[in-house]
């Protein structure tokens, strides 16, 4: 069975997900870790627990979420996997920063794309790739039914959704990415999001004011 970790980081407060079990392999979604402290609380939850980090994973690549590409990526010599249409999103990153009057570390270059459909396998978990878009051009979703949750990054949030007002977000394509991908999850599915705190997708189903089920 898989756990998941999770970590608030950056101005932002966005939600970095370590994603394990019982092999120890672990991958890491979104590091948004901005900090020294930020970069050694991930170090040391990965060390003391004992795991083996074999991916590098963003949902999409907003600003928050890839500020620690380059350090997890660099520690544990890892190469990053999006979804191939996220690429404009990577690199427009520093720029968006710039705009915050924040800066950052430039990312790493993906070392492979991810496609819709995919079976993300670690350890003994496995993990199928959904296709959400809407907050950003190419957000990904990451299903494992056998431990019943979804990490959904900026897609849907506990009564709320993601941002559509960005470059390359749509409300109706961000809607439908959660009527056709997300809510048709069995209801008891955990959703870790890229914000806020964790919540169901029964839940949504009914109390979220933006896309009811």
């Amino acid at each position: 069975m898989a756990n998941v970790a999770s970590f608030t980081f950056n101005p932002f407060q966005e939600n970095t997900y370590i994603v394990y079990d019982e092999t120890k392999e672990c991958i890491i979604f979104d590091p948004g870790c901005y900090t020294t402290a930020e970069e050694q609380n991930l170090v040391n939850f990965i060390s003391d627990n004992g795991l083996k980090p074999v991916r590098l994973i963003n949902t999409h690549c907003h600003l928050d979420h890839v500020f620690g590409n380059k350090f997890v990526a660099e520690k544990y010599d890892l190469g990053l996997e999006i979804h191939k249409d996220e690429l404009p999103v990577l690199h427009f990153a520093p720029t968006s920063g710039q705009m915050y009057g924040i800066s950052s570390q430039k990312s790493p270059e993906p070392s492979r794309y991810i496609e819709e459909g995919e079976i993300i396998e670690f350890g003994n978990t496995k993990l199928e790739t959904l296709f959400t878009p809407g907050h950003s051009p190419a957000s990904l979703s990451f299903y494992c039914a056998e431990s019943k949750f979804v990490i959904a990054g900026d897609v849907l949030f506990r009564e709320s959704i993601g941002r559509t007002d960005l470059p390359g977000g749509n409300f109706e394509t961000l809607k439908a990415s959660i009527q056709n991908k997300l809510y048709v999850l069995p209801d008891d599915t955990v959703v870790y999001a890229g914000h806020m705190i964790k919540t169901t997708i029964g839940h949504e189903k009914a109390f979220n004011g933006f896309v009811r089920g």
